[in-house]
């Protein structure tokens, strides 16, 4: 028999659900579709150039032909993946306007600026992207590095930009509000929230791992296929490598994250734990439900939440309890938080004891590990890391609700009540499935290239667009070349 005030706040969630309009539900799945989408990509646009500037300097630096090779096709990619994160951003900047004209119309003036940077950043690192592709065999061998720096350093702060937008809706800061609307906003103050710093980390280390390991998991599975070439072997250490040892730095960063979610975002902490009650000595549930606010199938750890939480097993952990009941989450979203909180955590973990076992294998034989079973690991790192990242933005945006900007703005008053929105989410459906499925395709016509040896040598990296037919002067071999 439910208390009385467990009977008023289920009778207020319950108004607050018949009160919701009917446009929230298409807005949130849109939403969380074209954003499921963005953020495979983002990896790439981030952390893939890293590495191939990483090819590039080896190949200059030791006069590795091979290495040469895979900064200039990894290049390609990049600019391929560039141009789809351009598209699904795009798609998204559009929707935050239409989808969602109360967060706009009372906080835009806020939460537009980091995306005003995010724009200036995104800018640079197309036009240094151009460069650098473009300047392939026509630009001095160590200039032309060094028009790929630019890209890395655009596209952090873009990332940054990005962070900086979510986090401040975490822990919104920065601006005086009178009568209800934004009458100050201090830039600085928005821009690097509360929020800020851990997020933004979390979120950089976790784009070089996807796409290190991502890499490393394209070329398992041609190593798989007896391809055990010096370029196979070079371009899964690369991607292996740089995953591998950001990863456990990633571990730790996660930890504090966690912790800081535990002190400023309690109600998120409270869905992670899921934790019905306020109290001390909790356990740690893995798996498991919410039903009825009451915890079922899980796995619980005893004492292990509060240890993590406050470095004691005593520490008092505030529950779902603790929130006021008409804004509290549903049992169905913390379900969701909390699995995806676990999912995020089992990932990296089976991600971690793959390093462990590279370092391993490494260490006894001093060499490239070709264990089948370690490949086939290796091959399948690329997804799990890309499931851990979605699971991690789950998280993130799930335990937010039933807050856009969490104390100042709840999701059904940020969302536009007109029109019918179901079509306009199967026009981005077909949009995102059409760049998708172009994307695809122009890669896997890259890769049978690649693999039947053509565009290597002189024609390499020259298909680009309104370029000469062949370079003035190659720049590695000082000939000059004819200009047609």
């Amino acid at each position: 028999m439910p208390t009385s005030a467990q009977a008023a706040g289920i009778l207020l969630r319950a108004a607050a659900s018949a009160g919701d309009p009917p446009q929230l539900l298409p807005a949130r799945e849109q939403m969380a579709f074209t954003l499921g989408f963005h953020i495979i990509l983002v990896p790439f646009g981030v952390a893939l150039t890293a590495l191939m500037l990483i090819a590039n300097y080896r190949g200059l630096k030791h006069g590795d032909d091979q290495a040469l090779l895979l900064a200039q096709r990894w290049s390609k990619v990049a600019a391929v993946l560039l141009a789809v994160g351009a598209v699904t951003g795009t798609v998204l900047s559009f929707e935050l306007g239409i989808l969602w004209p109360g967060l706009m119309g009372r906080y835009g003036a806020a939460f537009g600026f980091p995306f005003a940077i995010e724009g200036i950043f995104f800018f640079l690192e197309a036009i240094f992207v151009s460069i650098y592709i473009y300047g392939w065999k026509r630009l001095p061998p160590w200039v032309h590095f060094w028009t790929g720096v630019p890209v890395v350093l655009a596209s952090m702060g873009g990332t940054a930009a990005v962070v900086a937008a979510n986090s401040w809706m975490n822990q919104p800061g920065g601006i005086t509000m009178r009568d209800g609307r934004v009458v100050e906003v201090r830039p600085a103050e928005v821009f690097f929230n509360g929020a800020f710093w851990f997020e933004s980390v979390h979120m950089l280390l976790a784009a070089y791992i996807v796409a290190g390991f991502s890499v490393a998991a394209v070329y398992a599975v041609g190593m798989l296929k007896g391809r055990r070439d010096h370029y196979h072997r070079l371009g899964f250490l690369i991607g292996f490598v740089v995953a591998g040892v950001i990863l456990p730095v990633q571990i730790y960063v996660g930890d504090v994250v966690a912790r800081q979610v535990f002190h400023s975002e309690p109600a998120k902490f409270a869905a992670i734990e899921m934790l019905p009650t306020t109290a001390r000595h909790v356990p740690e549930t893995l798996g498991g439900v919410l039903v009825d606010g009451e915890v079922r199938y899980g796995l619980r750890i005893p004492d292990v939440a509060s240890l993590l939480a406050g470095f004691s097993p005593s520490t008092e952990i505030r529950g779902l309890d603790a929130i006021d009941p008409a804004v509290r989450p549903s049992d169905s979203a913390v379900s969701v938080v909390h699995l995806a909180f676990d999912i995020m955590v089992g990932t990296a973990t089976l991600l971690l004891l793959l390093v462990l076992w590279f370092a391993w294998l490494l260490w006894c034989r001093r060499r490239v590990p070709t264990n089948r079973w370690f490949l086939r690991c290796a091959a399948l790192s690329g997804v799990v890391a890309v499931v851990c990242l979605e699971a991690g933005w789950v998280t993130t945006e799930v335990g937010r609700q039933p807050w856009t900007v969490v104390g100042l703005l709840l999701t059904k008053d940020a969302v536009t009540t007109q029109g019918n929105l179901w079509p306009f989410f199967a026009a981005a459906l077909a949009i995102y499935l059409g760049v998708g499925t172009g994307a695809v395709l122009i890669l896997r016509s890259l890769t049978r290239r690649w693999r039947a040896g053509e565009g290597e040598g002189e024609d390499e990296g020259l298909d680009v667009p309104y370029g000469p037919n062949r370079p003035l002067t190659d720049a590695h071999t000082g000939k000059a070349g004819s200009h047609e």
